[in-house]
C-alpha cells in the first residue's frame, strides 16, 4: 500500500494556512491603518438652547431668547494629501432667530473660522498647513480612537486653552451608548475690546479698553468608544465684558446654561459612529477571530487528510507461465505440449 495527498486536502491545508497568516496581519497592519481621521470630511452640527445675548441695535442685553450654534467642518483634501495630515476648516457661528439661517454669517452674533490640523492616527495636533489658531490637547472635534476611561485635555477655542474633561460613566444617546466626559470653565480673562465706556459702567469716558471674560457653566460630551466620534455635545458658554480692573461683569455678550446638539444632529452622529465602529470591529475583531478559527479548522482538516492520504492498491503484474524446453535423450529440444 502507498499513501498520496488528494487535491482537496491540499486546498484545505493551503486555505487554512493563508487564513492563519491573514488574521494577525489584519490586527497588526490593516486595523491600525483603518483607524485614521478622514480627509474628505463634510459635516454640520447644530446646537440649540435658550440664553442671553447683546443686541447691538438696542445696545442692551436680550434675555431668554432662542440661540443656535452651527459648526461646519470641511476637509481640505489637497492640503491633507500633500501634508499627510488631516486638515479641516471649521466655521462656527452663533445666531438668534433674526440672524438665521447660519449659511449667511455676515450678521451672526459671533462667527469664527479656524483651521484644525491633526495626525490622522493619533489625533494629536500638528502645527503646519496654515493652522489657525495654534492649539493643543488631545480632543476637539473628536477624541482619539479607542477612547479610555480617563481624563482628557479638550481644546476650548473660546478659552484659547485646554479644559480637563473627566470620565463620568456612560450615557445613551438615541439608544446608542457612549462614554460621558464632563467639565467646567471658571471665569477667566481672555482678552480686551475697545467699547464705549457707557457699556461697562463708565459713562464719563468715551472709549475704554474693556476686559473680555469667559466661563462655561458645564461641558458634557458623549463619545463613541471605538471611533472617538462625539455623538452628543452640550455646553454652557458665558462671555462678558468688565471695566478695566473690575471684579464684576458689567455687560453680558452671550450666556446660556445649556446648548445641546439637536435631535437631528444626534441621529446623524450616532449613525456615522455606528457605521465607522462596525467597520473597525470587522477589521480588528470579527475577521481576525473568524479567520483564525476558520484557518485552524481548515488547516487541521487538510493536514489530517494529507497524513491519512488516499489508500490505493498497487496493480498486479501479469505472469507468463514458464515453458521449459523438453529434451530427448538425444539432447535436441522438443516443443512443449
Amino acid at each position: 500500500m502507498r499513501r498520496t495527498a488528494s487535491p482537496l486536502s491540499l486546498i484545505l491545508l493551503g486555505t487554512g494556512v493563508f487564513l492563519l497568516v491573514l488574521a494577525p496581519l489584519l490586527v497588526s497592519y490593516v486595523s491600525p491603518r483603518a483607524k485614521s481621521n478622514p480627509i474628505d470630511i463634510s459635516t454640520t452640527t447644530v446646537f440649540t438652547g435658550t440664553g442671553s445675548y447683546f443686541d447691538t441695535q438696542a445696545l442692551a442685553t436680550a434675555h431668554d431668547k432662542p440661540l443656535t450654534i452651527t459648526r461646519q467642518v470641511r476637509g481640505d483634501v489637497a492640503d491633507s494629501v500633500s501634508s499627510g495630515r488631516a486638515v479641516w476648516d471649521v466655521s462656527t457661528s452663533v445666531d438668534n432667530e433674526d440672524t438665521l439661517p447660519a449659511a449667511d454669517t455676515s450678521d451672526s452674533l459671533q462667527w469664527t473660522l479656524e483651521r484644525w490640523v491633526t495626525d490622522r492616527r493619533t489625533n494629536e495636533p500638528v502645527h503646519c498647513c496654515k493652522e489657525q489658531p495654534a492649539f493643543d490637547g488631545e480632543a476637539y472635534l473628536k477624541f482619539p480612537f479607542d477612547v479610555e476611561k480617563r481624563t482628557y485635555r479638550w481644546w476650548d477655542g473660546t478659552l484659547g486653552s485646554t479644559v480637563s474633561l473627566r470620565f463620568s460613566g456612560t450615557k445613551k444617546v438615541q439608544g446608542y451608548e457612549g462614554y460621558r466626559f464632563t467639565g467646567t470653565v471658571a471665569p477667566v480673562r481672555t482678552g480686551t475690546r475697545m467699547v464705549p465706556g457707557l457699556l461697562v459702567g463708565l459713562p464719563e469716558r468715551g472709549q475704554v479698553q474693556a476686559e473680555e471674560w469667559y466661563a462655561n457653566h458645564g461641558i458634557e460630551l458623549v463619545v463613541d468608544q471605538r471611533t472617538g466620534r462625539i455623538v452628543n455635545a452640550a455646553i454652557g458658554p458665558r462671555k462678558t465684558l468688565r471695566a478695566p480692573g473690575a471684579k464684576k461683569d458689567a455687560l453680558v455678550l452671550l450666556d446660556s446654561r445649556r446648548m445641546e446638539f439637536t435631535p437631528a444632529t444626534q441621529r446623524a452622529q450616532v449613525a456615522q459612529a455606528g457605521t465607522d465602529s462596525d467597520k473597525l470591529r470587522l477589521v480588528g475583531e470579527t475577521l481576525p477571530i473568524g479567520g483564525g478559527a476558520a484557518g485552524v479548522a481548515l488547516a487541521g482538516s487538510g493536514l489530517f487528510l494529507v497524513v491519512r492520504g488516499r489508500r490505493s492498491t498497487p496493480p498486479r503484474v501479469g505472469r507468463r507461465p514458464l515453458r521449459w524446453p523438453l529434451r530427448k535423450a538425444s539432447g535436441r529440444p522438443e516443443s512443449a505440449a
